[in-house]
């Protein structure tokens, strides 16, 4: 990649107080792999446990609202999909952080939700594992009450997400407060996130800055790490003075696969995208900036990645109602065939998908404070599978 060096220079001069200082960080960027699909289920990563149902099971609301075996099905996957050895991979890799996603209702259940209660416990088990790996810990609340994106990864998908609402702030900000008290004196745990990917295009700013505000408070008072934030789909920039210099992180999810624009870019196109894109998401803050979400993945081919039923804007069969009414749907840009299968690969894709895996390392470690990749394995998604990129020689060394 040769860009202009006097941009390259202001970009650089303008992220140089994005470098964080961690409490109780290992030095150097962030170097991390998000477990997903775990704590909190996303259909498109175990896409086996709803495809047993017939279609009006969509998300974890769904399956333990109207599954009678819904528990045994949640305790078998906790059980297996994250084990001790993953952890121990994820180090031997090179990596230096896991974050983790859990929803509030591992901790409290609100107003008679039907959520199934144990993933805490697993949580524990993690932190451990990490512990011994010699990883850090980023513990992501990912679900807020009655969601706070309506994105089945909060827990429940819905085109009216209700969460700012109501006592939903003081419930959260209660929840976040008891995963600190819980988790706080952990050595390797360096990161208390407040809330996954708040829609503050929908649900408001001001309802989002204040349980920022109440969740942070009620974090300060039993632990004294960094404590990240989304940038709730907004510039990191935007939140300037805000918590500045009480060590706190905005987190950052940088994603190229879910509008038609994007996905009509060559390979070329998505690297520089990557370049071009940073002094928007990163440019001008005065809190450290991490890449907390990115995909090696310039598809959106992945099963029920865009929702349970859902289909691909990349092959044209995708079709949903907004959250104004309206329906969005696709064109057919390519064949979604042999996405998902990585020995099916040309050996162009492969070169392809490293040369932008690189950009975004580049990227995230030079102009930003580091990177946790979306996610460290799937069932059936090789653009999102980090052990998959790393068994097949994809991830760059």
């Amino acid at each position: 990649m040769i860009f202009n060096k006097r941009v390259a220079a202001s970009l650089l001069a303008a992220t140089a107080v994005a470098k964080p200082i961690f409490t109780r960080q290992t030095s150097g960027p962030i170097r991390g792999v998000n477990i997903g699909g775990w704590l909190v289920l996303e259909p498109w990563i175990t896409p086996s446990i709803f495809q047993q149902y017939d279609g009006s099971i969509v998300d974890e609301y769904t399956l333990t609202k109207n599954a009678p075996n819904a528990e045994s099905v949640l305790q078998a996957h906790w059980a297996s999909w994250a084990t001790q050895g993953d952890f121990q991979k994820i180090a031997g890799a090179g990596l230096n952080l896991v974050r983790i996603p859990v929803g509030y209702w591992a901790f409290q259940k609100y107003d008679g939700d039907p959520y199934i209660q144990g993933a805490a416990e697993y949580l524990d088990q993690a932190i451990e594992w990490a512990a011994g790996a010699g990883l850090n810990v980023w513990v992501d609340l990912h679900g807020a009450p009655l969601s706070q994106n309506g994105f089945d990864n909060s827990g429940q998908r819905t085109t009216s997400p209700g969460w700012s609402t109501g006592d939903t702030v003081g419930f959260t900000a209660d929840v976040i407060g008891e995963i600190a008290k819980r988790y706080g004196s952990k050595s390797n745990v360096v990161g208390i996130e407040l809330l996954n990917e708040p829609l503050t295009p929908v649900i408001g700013r001001d309802g989002t800055q204040q349980y920022f505000q109440q969740g942070f408070d009620a974090v300060r008072a039993s632990y004294g790490g960094a404590v990240p934030f989304s940038d709730g789909f907004l510039n990191a920039n935007e939140w300037n003075g805000f918590l500045t210099g009480q060590n706190a992180i905005v987190d950052h999810h940088e994603y190229q696969v879910f509008t038609n624009e994007l996905l009509q870019l060559d390979w070329q196109g998505h690297v520089d995208k990557v370049y071009s894109r940073v002094s928007e998401w990163a440019g001008g803050a005065d809190k450290p900036v991490v890449n907390g979400e990115w995909t090696a993945a310039m598809t959106d081919c992945a099963p029920a990645l865009n929702g349970y039923g859902i289909g691909a804007r990349y092959d044209g069969t995708f079709s949903r109602r907004n959250y104004d009414g309206t329906y969005e749907s696709s064109e057919y840009i390519g064949s979604c065939a042999n996405v998902n299968f990585i020995d099916q690969w040309s050996p162009e894709l492969k070169t392809a998908t490293t040369n932008y895996i690189k950009a975004q390392i580049d990227v995230s470690s030079n102009q930003a404070a580091g990177w946790i990749f979306w996610n460290f394995k799937t069932e059936a998604a090789a653009e999102w599978d980090f052990f998959r990129l790393i068994d097949n020689g994809i991830w760059p060394s």
